[in-house]
Protein backbone atom coordinates (compact mmCIF):
# COMPACT_ATOMS: atom_id res chain seq x y z
CA UNK A 1 0.00 0.00 0.00
CA UNK A 2 2.82 2.18 0.42
CA UNK A 3 4.28 1.80 -2.96
CA UNK A 4 0.57 2.77 -3.82
CA UNK A 5 0.73 6.33 -1.78
CA UNK A 6 4.56 6.75 -2.66
CA UNK A 7 5.31 5.98 -5.89
CA UNK A 8 1.89 6.01 -8.19
CA UNK A 9 -0.94 7.74 -6.81
CA UNK A 10 1.21 11.11 -7.49
CA UNK A 11 2.15 10.35 -11.35
CA UNK A 12 -2.10 9.68 -11.22
CA UNK A 13 -2.78 13.20 -9.07
CA UNK A 14 -0.93 14.90 -11.87
CA UNK A 15 -3.04 13.39 -14.62
CA UNK A 16 -6.13 13.77 -12.33
CA UNK A 17 -4.73 17.54 -12.21
CA UNK A 18 -4.67 17.95 -15.60
CA UNK A 19 -8.40 16.05 -16.12
CA UNK A 20 -10.31 18.65 -13.25
CA UNK A 21 -8.53 21.40 -15.02
CA UNK A 22 -10.72 20.41 -18.64
CA UNK A 23 -13.30 19.00 -16.50
CA UNK A 24 -14.57 22.42 -14.67
CA UNK A 25 -13.56 24.23 -17.23
CA UNK A 26 -10.44 25.84 -15.96
CA UNK A 27 -8.48 25.08 -18.81
CA UNK A 28 -10.14 25.15 -22.97
CA UNK A 29 -9.36 22.25 -25.00
CA UNK A 30 -7.12 24.06 -26.82
CA UNK A 31 -5.27 24.94 -24.36
CA UNK A 32 -5.01 20.92 -24.01
CA UNK A 33 -4.25 20.74 -27.61
CA UNK A 34 -1.32 23.59 -27.37
CA UNK A 35 0.84 21.67 -24.73
CA UNK A 36 0.07 18.47 -25.99
CA UNK A 37 1.78 19.32 -29.17
CA UNK A 38 4.82 21.15 -27.26
CA UNK A 39 5.28 17.87 -25.24
CA UNK A 40 4.87 15.36 -28.17
CA UNK A 41 6.76 17.44 -30.39
CA UNK A 42 9.24 19.60 -28.72
CA UNK A 43 9.58 18.70 -25.17
CA UNK A 44 9.46 14.72 -25.04
CA UNK A 45 11.66 14.19 -28.21
CA UNK A 46 14.22 16.98 -26.51
CA UNK A 47 13.94 14.10 -23.54
CA UNK A 48 14.77 11.56 -25.82
CA UNK A 49 17.55 13.71 -27.65
CA UNK A 50 19.56 14.37 -24.50
CA UNK A 51 18.94 10.64 -22.85
CA UNK A 52 20.44 8.76 -25.82
CA UNK A 53 22.93 11.42 -26.59
CA UNK A 54 24.41 10.23 -23.20
CA UNK A 55 23.87 6.95 -22.81
CA UNK A 56 26.28 4.05 -22.37
CA UNK A 57 25.08 2.38 -25.50
CA UNK A 58 27.21 -1.17 -25.38
CA UNK A 59 25.83 -0.96 -22.00
CA UNK A 60 22.32 0.25 -21.88
CA UNK A 61 21.20 -1.57 -25.48
CA UNK A 62 21.41 -5.31 -24.23
CA UNK A 63 19.91 -7.31 -27.00
CA UNK A 64 18.46 -9.55 -24.38
CA UNK A 65 16.70 -6.86 -22.76
CA UNK A 66 15.08 -5.64 -25.98
CA UNK A 67 13.93 -9.25 -26.78
CA UNK A 68 12.37 -9.30 -23.65
CA UNK A 69 10.27 -6.75 -24.01
CA UNK A 70 9.38 -6.44 -28.09
CA UNK A 71 8.86 -9.97 -27.69
CA UNK A 72 6.03 -9.22 -25.30
CA UNK A 73 4.76 -6.27 -27.54
CA UNK A 74 4.71 -8.37 -30.99
CA UNK A 75 2.77 -11.04 -29.22
CA UNK A 76 0.33 -8.47 -27.71
CA UNK A 77 0.03 -7.16 -31.39
CA UNK A 78 -0.66 -10.50 -32.92
CA UNK A 79 -3.17 -10.67 -30.06
CA UNK A 80 -5.07 -8.03 -30.67
CA UNK A 81 -4.90 -8.35 -34.30
CA UNK A 82 -6.14 -11.97 -34.43
CA UNK A 83 -8.53 -12.20 -32.01
CA UNK A 84 -10.12 -8.81 -33.32
CA UNK A 85 -10.12 -10.80 -37.12
CA UNK A 86 -11.82 -13.83 -36.06
CA UNK A 87 -13.70 -13.59 -32.67
CA UNK A 88 -14.65 -9.99 -32.77
CA UNK A 89 -15.16 -10.86 -36.57
CA UNK A 90 -13.88 -7.16 -37.40
CA UNK A 91 -12.50 -6.34 -40.61
CA UNK A 92 -8.29 -6.04 -41.56
CA UNK A 93 -8.13 -2.64 -40.67
CA UNK A 94 -10.45 -2.24 -37.70
CA UNK A 95 -7.81 -5.25 -36.55
CA UNK A 96 -4.17 -4.24 -37.29
CA UNK A 97 -5.91 -0.56 -35.35
CA UNK A 98 -6.61 -3.15 -32.16
CA UNK A 99 -3.83 -4.88 -32.24
CA UNK A 100 -1.80 -1.40 -31.82
CA UNK A 101 -3.52 -0.57 -29.33
CA UNK A 102 -2.72 -3.93 -27.60
CA UNK A 103 0.67 -3.09 -29.02
CA UNK A 104 1.66 0.63 -27.65
CA UNK A 105 2.38 1.04 -23.79
CA UNK A 106 2.67 4.26 -22.79
CA UNK A 107 6.61 4.40 -22.45
CA UNK A 108 7.45 7.66 -21.75
CA UNK A 109 4.52 9.91 -19.82
CA UNK A 110 3.53 7.11 -17.45
CA UNK A 111 6.14 4.57 -17.89
CA UNK A 112 9.20 7.07 -17.06
CA UNK A 113 7.68 8.66 -14.41
CA UNK A 114 6.42 5.37 -12.85
CA UNK A 115 10.15 3.92 -12.96
CA UNK A 116 11.79 7.10 -11.45
CA UNK A 117 9.68 7.46 -8.56
CA UNK A 118 9.71 3.19 -7.79
CA UNK A 119 13.81 3.49 -8.39
CA UNK A 120 15.32 6.54 -9.14
CA UNK A 121 16.58 8.41 -12.22
CA UNK A 122 19.35 6.03 -12.16
CA UNK A 123 17.28 3.26 -12.94
CA UNK A 124 16.21 4.79 -16.12
CA UNK A 125 18.86 3.36 -18.44
CA UNK A 126 16.78 0.31 -19.74
CA UNK A 127 14.26 2.62 -19.82
CA UNK A 128 15.31 4.76 -22.50
CA UNK A 129 17.00 1.86 -24.07
CA UNK A 130 13.35 0.63 -24.65
CA UNK A 131 11.83 4.17 -25.52
CA UNK A 132 14.57 4.17 -28.31
CA UNK A 133 13.38 1.41 -29.96
CA UNK A 134 9.41 1.48 -29.01
CA UNK A 135 8.05 4.23 -31.67
CA UNK A 136 10.32 3.15 -34.28
CA UNK A 137 9.28 -0.56 -33.52
CA UNK A 138 5.83 -0.25 -32.90
CA UNK A 139 4.73 2.18 -35.40
CA UNK A 140 6.99 0.40 -38.14
CA UNK A 141 5.03 -3.01 -37.42
CA UNK A 142 1.51 -0.96 -36.83
CA UNK A 143 2.50 1.18 -40.23
CA UNK A 144 3.63 -2.02 -42.11
CA UNK A 145 0.56 -4.34 -41.00
CA UNK A 146 -2.35 -1.06 -42.00
CA UNK A 147 -0.86 -0.64 -45.47
CA UNK A 148 -1.20 -4.03 -46.27
CA UNK A 149 -4.32 -4.63 -45.15
CA UNK A 150 -5.16 -1.47 -47.23
CA UNK A 151 -3.15 -2.76 -50.12
CA UNK A 152 -5.00 -5.78 -50.14
CA UNK A 153 -8.40 -4.65 -49.72
CA UNK A 154 -7.51 -1.91 -52.48
CA UNK A 155 -5.37 -3.80 -54.74
CA UNK A 156 -2.48 -1.33 -54.43
CA UNK A 157 0.60 -2.65 -56.06
CA UNK A 158 2.91 -3.80 -53.06
CA UNK A 159 6.22 -1.73 -54.04
CA UNK A 160 4.83 1.27 -52.73
CA UNK A 161 4.95 0.27 -49.05
CA UNK A 162 7.97 1.08 -48.30
CA UNK A 163 7.99 4.51 -49.32
CA UNK A 164 4.62 4.70 -46.89
CA UNK A 165 5.67 3.43 -44.27
CA UNK A 166 9.37 5.45 -44.49
CA UNK A 167 7.01 8.49 -44.92
CA UNK A 168 5.30 8.26 -41.90
CA UNK A 169 8.47 7.37 -39.68
CA UNK A 170 10.62 10.47 -40.42
CA UNK A 171 7.75 12.30 -39.91
CA UNK A 172 7.55 11.80 -36.23
CA UNK A 173 9.17 14.06 -34.04
CA UNK A 174 9.79 11.23 -31.40
CA UNK A 175 11.35 9.16 -33.97
CA UNK A 176 13.68 12.37 -35.08
CA UNK A 177 14.85 12.87 -31.37
CA UNK A 178 15.69 9.48 -31.00
CA UNK A 179 17.76 9.54 -34.15
CA UNK A 180 19.68 12.75 -33.46
CA UNK A 181 20.20 11.60 -30.18
CA UNK A 182 21.84 8.67 -31.53
CA UNK A 183 24.08 10.69 -34.20
CA UNK A 184 25.16 12.81 -31.25
CA UNK A 185 26.25 9.72 -29.16
CA UNK A 186 27.81 8.01 -32.11
CA UNK A 187 29.70 11.04 -33.42
CA UNK A 188 30.92 11.60 -30.08
CA UNK A 189 29.83 15.28 -30.88
CA UNK A 190 30.26 17.73 -28.18
CA UNK A 191 27.51 19.92 -27.71
CA UNK A 192 27.88 23.34 -26.03
CA UNK A 193 26.99 23.88 -22.76
CA UNK A 194 24.99 26.69 -22.95
CA UNK A 195 22.89 24.56 -25.16
CA UNK A 196 23.02 21.99 -22.90
CA UNK A 197 21.82 23.68 -20.28
CA UNK A 198 19.15 24.95 -22.04
CA UNK A 199 17.96 21.73 -23.18
CA UNK A 200 17.72 20.53 -19.60
CA UNK A 201 15.60 23.38 -18.72
CA UNK A 202 13.03 22.18 -21.63
CA UNK A 203 13.82 18.38 -20.67
CA UNK A 204 13.01 19.19 -16.98
CA UNK A 205 9.36 20.01 -18.11
CA UNK A 206 8.43 17.42 -20.30
CA UNK A 207 7.21 14.15 -17.91
CA UNK A 208 4.77 16.90 -15.79
CA UNK A 209 3.19 18.96 -18.55
CA UNK A 210 2.75 15.42 -20.54
CA UNK A 211 1.25 13.98 -17.85
CA UNK A 212 -1.12 17.22 -16.98
CA UNK A 213 -2.27 16.81 -20.65
CA UNK A 214 -2.69 13.66 -20.81
CA UNK A 215 -5.47 14.35 -18.07
CA UNK A 216 -6.84 16.99 -19.69
CA UNK A 217 -7.02 14.48 -23.00
CA UNK A 218 -9.00 12.05 -21.43
CA UNK A 219 -11.73 14.12 -20.95
CA UNK A 220 -12.71 13.71 -24.25
CA UNK A 221 -12.53 9.84 -23.96
CA UNK A 222 -16.26 8.65 -23.38
CA UNK A 223 -17.16 5.23 -22.77
CA UNK A 224 -18.00 4.05 -25.08
CA UNK A 225 -17.47 1.32 -28.08
CA UNK A 226 -17.30 -2.50 -27.89
CA UNK A 227 -17.19 -3.24 -24.59
CA UNK A 228 -16.23 -6.68 -25.15
CA UNK A 229 -13.11 -5.24 -27.38
CA UNK A 230 -12.33 -2.73 -24.68
CA UNK A 231 -11.89 -5.30 -21.80
CA UNK A 232 -10.10 -6.84 -24.17
CA UNK A 233 -7.28 -4.92 -24.91
CA UNK A 234 -7.04 -3.52 -21.45
CA UNK A 235 -6.96 -7.09 -20.74
CA UNK A 236 -3.61 -7.69 -23.06
CA UNK A 237 -2.39 -4.31 -22.32
CA UNK A 238 -2.31 -4.74 -18.65
CA UNK A 239 -1.66 -8.19 -17.63
CA UNK A 240 -0.60 -10.10 -21.42
CA UNK A 241 2.36 -7.68 -22.01
CA UNK A 242 4.19 -8.10 -18.49
CA UNK A 243 3.50 -11.50 -18.21
CA UNK A 244 5.10 -12.80 -21.51
CA UNK A 245 7.89 -9.68 -20.53
CA UNK A 246 8.11 -11.45 -16.75
CA UNK A 247 8.65 -14.81 -18.52
CA UNK A 248 11.22 -13.60 -21.14
CA UNK A 249 13.06 -11.56 -18.26
CA UNK A 250 13.59 -14.92 -16.36
CA UNK A 251 14.70 -16.67 -19.66
CA UNK A 252 16.91 -14.36 -21.06
CA UNK A 253 18.65 -13.61 -17.10
CA UNK A 254 18.14 -10.04 -17.35
CA UNK A 255 20.17 -7.80 -14.55
CA UNK A 256 17.73 -6.69 -11.58
CA UNK A 257 17.22 -3.30 -13.04
CA UNK A 258 16.75 -3.76 -16.39
CA UNK A 259 13.93 -6.51 -15.62
CA UNK A 260 12.17 -3.92 -13.49
CA UNK A 261 12.58 -1.63 -16.17
CA UNK A 262 11.14 -3.89 -18.52
CA UNK A 263 8.15 -5.29 -16.31
CA UNK A 264 6.96 -2.37 -15.16
CA UNK A 265 6.68 -0.02 -18.77
CA UNK A 266 5.27 -3.59 -20.72
CA UNK A 267 2.63 -2.96 -17.77
CA UNK A 268 1.55 0.63 -18.74
CA UNK A 269 -1.65 1.41 -20.43
CA UNK A 270 -1.74 2.01 -24.10
CA UNK A 271 -0.49 5.67 -25.07
CA UNK A 272 -2.23 8.74 -26.78
CA UNK A 273 -0.46 7.11 -29.55
CA UNK A 274 -3.26 4.44 -30.28
CA UNK A 275 -5.89 6.89 -30.82
CA UNK A 276 -3.25 9.07 -32.96
CA UNK A 277 -2.66 5.72 -34.71
CA UNK A 278 -6.65 4.80 -35.30
CA UNK A 279 -7.05 8.86 -36.33
CA UNK A 280 -4.43 8.85 -39.18
CA UNK A 281 -6.61 5.77 -40.66
CA UNK A 282 -9.89 6.11 -39.67
CA UNK A 283 -10.78 2.90 -37.78
CA UNK A 284 -11.60 1.62 -34.17
CA UNK A 285 -11.10 5.14 -33.06
CA UNK A 286 -13.93 5.03 -30.37
CA UNK A 287 -12.32 1.56 -29.47
CA UNK A 288 -8.77 3.20 -29.23
CA UNK A 289 -10.32 6.12 -27.17
CA UNK A 290 -12.56 4.42 -24.81
CA UNK A 291 -8.75 1.51 -24.27
CA UNK A 292 -7.18 4.89 -23.35
CA UNK A 293 -9.45 5.95 -20.67
CA UNK A 294 -10.30 2.33 -19.00
CA UNK A 295 -6.97 1.33 -19.13
CA UNK A 296 -5.01 4.13 -18.06
CA UNK A 297 -8.01 3.95 -14.65
CA UNK A 298 -7.54 0.62 -13.80
CA UNK A 299 -3.44 0.90 -14.42
CA UNK A 300 -3.64 2.28 -11.05
CA UNK A 301 -4.02 -0.54 -9.53
CA UNK A 302 -2.77 -3.04 -12.20
CA UNK A 303 0.76 -1.06 -12.13
CA UNK A 304 1.19 -1.18 -7.90
CA UNK A 305 0.07 -5.03 -8.22
CA UNK A 306 2.70 -5.54 -10.68
CA UNK A 307 5.44 -3.25 -8.36
CA UNK A 308 4.84 -5.35 -5.96
CA UNK A 309 5.37 -8.48 -7.53
CA UNK A 310 9.14 -7.22 -8.57
CA UNK A 311 12.37 -7.99 -6.97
Amino acid sequence: MQALLDVILPVFLVVGAGYATVRFALFSDQIIDALMKYTQNFAIPALLFKAISGLDLGQSFDPALLLSFYTGSATCFFAGLLAARYVFKRDWEDSVAIGFCCLFANSVMMGLAITERAFGSEALAANYAIVAVHSPFCYGLGITAMEIARAQASGQPARTLPMKVGKAMFSNALVLGILLGFTVNLTGLQLPTVFTDALGMIVSTALPLALFGLGGVLVRYKIKGDAKIVAYVCAVSLMLHPLVVWYMGKVMVLDTGQYRSAVLTAAMAPGVNTYIFASMYGKAQKIAATSVLVATSLSLISVWLWLGWLP
